[in-house]
């Protein structure tokens, strides 16, 4: 059951949705409603020191938690449909993400829709990646975030860095990412009216804007049609409510037929990149713990139940070691993490 706060959330994001994104509002607004507004909605982050830096001509920003250590290292990609979003719109939730990981994130204003359509944020993503290489960063050292837009450019990037021989990073974390921007999934007719943060029309005209006359089926721009066999471990959490659900399920299942150890972590009640509420509500927290819990932090976070700090046990699963499970203590009331073991 999702908490009061959720199903308050839900609400006034859905009011939001009716009144003030309709499905053709100008870039321009929407761009200033997810840069300026959201940011103001979701808590501020304390403990983390920003560094404004340049990559391969792109503006990014360094988010470094206090006492992170400097050898490893997250690679942010925003969401926004590809045509809106940046730094600002997305520091807290990126922050906050650094924090439960214990590693610092760098997060990129990779080049948008229409002005600039695939491959230009592709191009953004992978020189991203390859600067960080550059300056001693480890591939087992350093795992790819993220959410909706920017989750299935992770997954993109992995493939187009695994078919130009680049080396893997140890994992990629995917919250409610956009896989098939096709919109061939049933979740996307069933439940694009219940999810408070997806206009699945205006999404299909997102798509085409950044598709720029390539095919949504290409397998760099709707990744659910890839091969994706050789990519590292996939973690993904999706709402149960929210439209791109089977963007998550499909992708999870070519994982698996790949041969890709994958885990599909699906929150009920929950909407489109819920995350950006992490505390407006506890099960928003305990999906953090699950994204510390994966690179093998243990979490300081409350527990849902005693408020108390959760005591997580080992795991086997760290910056790219192999395992075959990740376990908490119980303590915390975390499910058993299964993947398949790729030898």
């Amino acid at each position: 059951m999702p908490s009061k706060q959720a199903v308050v959330a839900r609400y006034i994001l859905r009011l939001l949705k009716t009144i003030s994104l309709p499905d053709s509002p100008s870039l321009k607004f929407r761009r200033y409603i997810l840069s300026k507004v959201v940011p103001l909605l979701t808590p501020r982050v304390k403990g983390v020191r920003k560094e404004k830096v340049e990559v391969s001509g792109v503006a990014a920003e360094w988010l470094i938690p206090d006492g992170a250590p400097e050898d490893k290292a997250l690679l942010y990609l925003h969401g926004g449909a590809y045509v809106s979003g940046d730094i600002e719109s997305h520091r807290n939730l990126a922050s906050h993400i650094a924090i439960s990981c214990g590693c610092r994130a760098l997060i990129i204003n990779y080049r948008l829709a229409p002005e600039n359509p695939f491959p230009a944020a592709l191009e953004d993503a992978v020189s991203a990646y390859r600067w960080l290489l550059v300056r001693g960063y480890e591939p087992g050292k350093i795992a790819i975030v993220g959410d909706s837009a920017g989750g299935g450019l992770a997954v993109a990037t992995l493939v187009f860095l695994r078919d130009s021989g680049d080396p893997m990073p140890a994992a990629a974390m995917l919250l409610s990412p956009w896989t098939d921007l096709e919109q061939s999934g049933e979740s996307h007719r069933k439940l694009g009216r219940k999810d408070p943060m997806i206009n699945v029309r205006g999404l299909r005209k997102d798509a085409l804007r950044y598709a720029g006359g390539t095919s949504l089926r290409d397998p760099l721009i709707s990744p659910v049609y890839a091969d994706l066999k050789g990519l590292p471990p996939l973690y993904i959490q999706v709402g149960s409510l929210e439209a791109l659900l089977e963007d998550s399920r499909g992708l999870a299942r070519n994982a698996e037929r790949d041969g890709v150890r994958v885990q599909l972590e699906v929150a009920q009640g929950m909407f489109h990149v819920y995350h950006f509420f992490l505390l407006w509500f506890l099960k928003a927290t305990r999906r953090y713990q699950n994204l510390a819990h994966f690179t093998g932090k243990k979490s300081e976070m409350p527990d849902e139940k005693t408020r108390q700090p959760s005591t997580l046990g080992e795991i086997s699963f760290y910056w790219g070691k192999s395992c075959k499970c990740l376990k908490s203590t119980g303590q915390s009331g975390f499910i058993q993490y299964r993947f398949h073991d790729t030898g």
